[in-house]
């Protein structure tokens, strides 16, 4: 890839006018390099149970929230029936969904976009995830035409915030002295547009939103976090006691460096591995199915330190009973707490003070202690169950405001 801070500005602009106007001549044309779609009518459309509220969650499905959330709603209440779709893109993390839609599909098939409209529009409920457009280049790959669009139909329509869609990189730099933003690998003025534009959508829109991740809650105020989720029985895979007499074992998945801040904390890594404190695990490219076992061969997983909040990485090495250590912000500790009235039991350090917290560790004799805290947590707020709660409350079926009124009536007796 192109660092695309060594371009040119002027080439830079040229590129920012092509993804700015996916229907012109160029944008067509590199829409079509995206892939040639699959033949007429062998990619399905969403289908339904036929149950009273009917929720599509589309169409991005990062790290398999849209699964998630989707199975979640379905357990929570047996009148949904809750369905995902992913664009599948080569290359990317295959996460499973309901339905799949290969890139060249998703993007350059007329027939299956609009099938896939109408069906979405027999859904009482859509979920539109990062602000990316659900029928591709439907209605001018505009999202906001699109939502329109389902509304008319009589569809509730809301917004979902996954991260960089809607994380401004002018605030985040502002407010946090490790911002990845601030990496030379990392483009800002793009993701800037792209992010201020997406907060603007969302707010204009008026429709109910939400975030994944707490962090967000800074650019879209207005919004409800909505936790990410993730099977506890998944990872609670058997694990070796610590032995004090061994090196504590360090396990981190730099799946994006610049993100995780993996080349701030190397050099610490290097001194605390070399001295014999820590043994340390790089995991990159597992499989995901394999996680689950990496995680257990780990006492410490460290998560990232440059975004200050966590996200579905942390929940699964939380759950496998892995002490997590990354950056989290003051703001989304604030978060979780008002939330969910517990602590967020992450252990904070930054690049600067990895190295003591690590040291600590080590020589920690509350480590089960710590597990503990870490299970449970993954338990009581990301198996999916508050997520579900969110989502009917805020938007699916809303108490009515005599019912708030008895709710709140209850609640101070």
């Amino acid at each position: 890839m192109v660092n695309r801070n060594d371009l040119p500005r002027l080439v830079n602009v040229a590129i920012d006018a092509i993804a700015d106007a996916p229907m012109s001549p160029l944008g067509r044309l590199a829409a079509k390099r995206l892939g040639r779609p699959a033949p007429r009518g062998s990619i399905d459309a969403t289908t339904f149970d036929d149950r009273p509220r009917r929720v599509l969650i589309a169409p991005v499905n990062y790290s398999g929230q849209g699964t998630a959330w989707a199975r979640s709603l379905e357990a929570a209440d047996p009148s949904i029936s809750a369905r995902n779709m992913a664009v599948d893109v080569p290359g990317g993390f295959s996460f499973d969904a309901d339905l799949v839609v290969p890139v060249g599909t998703y993007h350059n098939d007329p027939d299956w976009q609009r099938r896939q409209f109408e069906a979405a529009s027999r859904a009482t409920h859509v979920l539109i995830e990062a602000e990316e457009p659900p029928f591709g280049r439907l209605l001018g790959r505009s999202v906001g035409a699109q939502a329109r669009a389902l509304i008319d139909r009589g569809v509730n329509v809301a917004f979902l915030g996954h991260g960089t869609d809607v994380r401004l990189p002018s605030r985040h730099m502002a407010g946090n002295e490790w911002s990845y933003y601030s990496d030379p690998s990392v483009y800002a003025p793009r993701a800037e547009t792209v992010a201020a534009r997406n907060i603007a959508l969302v707010v204009e829109s008026g429709r109910p939103a939400f975030v994944s991740t707490p962090d967000l809650l800074v650019d879209l105020p207005h919004a409800v976090w909505c936790p990410v989720a993730v099977d506890p029985r998944r990872w609670a895979a058997g694990r070796r006691p610590r032995d004090p007499a061994t090196p504590l074992r360090v396990a981190h998945a730099p799946s994006v460096a610049a993100a995780k801040g993996t080349a701030l904390i190397m050099p610490a890594l290097e001194r605390l591995e070399a001295e014999g404190v820590i043994e340390l695990a790089l995991i990159q490219g597992v499989p995901s199915r394999r996680m689950p076992a990496a995680f257990a061969e780990a006492d410490v997983v460290l998560d990232q330190f440059r975004a200050g909040s966590y996200g579905v990485a942390a929940c699964e090495a939380m759950a496998a009973g892995c002490i997590v250590v990354g950056h989290v912000s003051e703001q989304v500790r604030q978060a979780v707490r008002a939330r969910t009235g517990r602590d967020l039991p992450i252990l904070d350090a930054t690049p600067t003070t990895l190295e003591t917290v690590l040291r600590r560790l080590a020589d920690d004799p509350g480590l089960d202690e710590r597990r503990a805290s870490m299970i449970e947590f993954v338990r009581s707020v990301h198996d999916g169950r508050l997520s579900a709660e969110i989502l009917i409350d805020g938007w699916i079926q809303p108490a009515a405001p005599d019912d708030r009124k008895e709710a709140s009536r209850a609640s101070s007796c």
